[in-house]
């Protein structure tokens, strides 16, 4: 039996997870690690464990970084692979460091290039760019799968300190940032930001959407607003948004 934890925004992370489990095959299942988070305990048992987490600021989110560090893992082989835009940064780094704790017999950390979702800092991802970007997907996650039904294994550096001193500032920003979106008068209190977050960050209130300290800045909300009426920042309802193509607002509600 595989097991595959996904934590994802924009969909990138979702669509490689799902693509895994198709090419794996077999008994497959596919568990949001965001509501796990939620969980006191978390055990995780199965004859493979595959994690998919997109990179945050050179590192880990959060809520993937809280699920690794509390979950008990009872498998002999865990494969870890990080969806990124720009460069991953010391994503996996950060996730070996944490592993390299846990009892699991064999180890595989892998890269998945995926389209840039950030729109807040790098705008929207041109049409040519975002085609060669989900070419490199595809190839790059049955790359993955293939390395899981082989049982690969690899040791990685985990002396990233750039990426961790980058990560840190970001995990300090974090409970500060949730403050900063706000809400055009373009909602017409449809919830589908409410859906989209796997962490409850939002409820709706009124018909609004009010955000919360448990935001992990994944910008879901931003790029599933059927309005554009999200804004963080200097972003507003100009700015094209983007979510993977072939998921949908369906797929990837909570």
């Amino acid at each position: 039996m595989t097991k595959i934890y996904y934590f994802s925004g924009t969909g990138n992370t979702l669509w490689s997870a799902r693509k895994l489990s198709e090419i794996i095959d077999g008994e497959c299942t596919l568990v949001n690690i965001g509501p796990e988070v939620e969980k006191p305990e978390t055990l995780v048992e199965a004859d493979v464990v595959v994690l998919v987490f997109p990179s945050y600021a050179f590192g880990l989110p959060l809520a993937v970084r809280r699920f690794a560090k509390k979950a008990v893992f009872k498998t002999p082989y865990l494969a870890a692979f990080v969806t990124h835009g720009s460069v991953p940064g010391g994503s996996l780094a950060s996730i070996k460091r944490i592993l390299k704790r846990k009892n699991i017999g064999s180890l595989y950390f892998g890269l998945i290039p995926a389209v840039e979702n950030y729109i807040a800092i790098f705008g929207p991802p041109k049409e040519k760019t975002m085609r060669q970007r989900l070419e490199m997907q595809e190839e790059a996650t049955e790359k993955a799968a293939r390395c899981v039904i082989e049982r690969h294994s690899n040791c990685i550096n985990t002396f990233r300190p750039i990426s961790a001193f980058i990560w840190l500032l970001f995990s300090i920003g974090i409970k500060l940032f949730y403050k900063r979106y706000r809400v055009s008068g373009d909602c017409n209190g449809c919830g589908a930001c409410e859906r989209v977050c796997s962490v409850s960050a939002i409820s709706m209130r009124g018909g609004r959407p009010v955000f919360s300290s448990k935001c992990e800045h994944c910008q879901g909300c931003i790029n599933w607003c059927p309005q554009k009426a999200i804004h963080f920042g200097r972003l507003n309802s100009g700015v094209t948004r983007y979510h993977h193509p072939e998921i949908n607002l369906q797929d990837i509600s909570r």
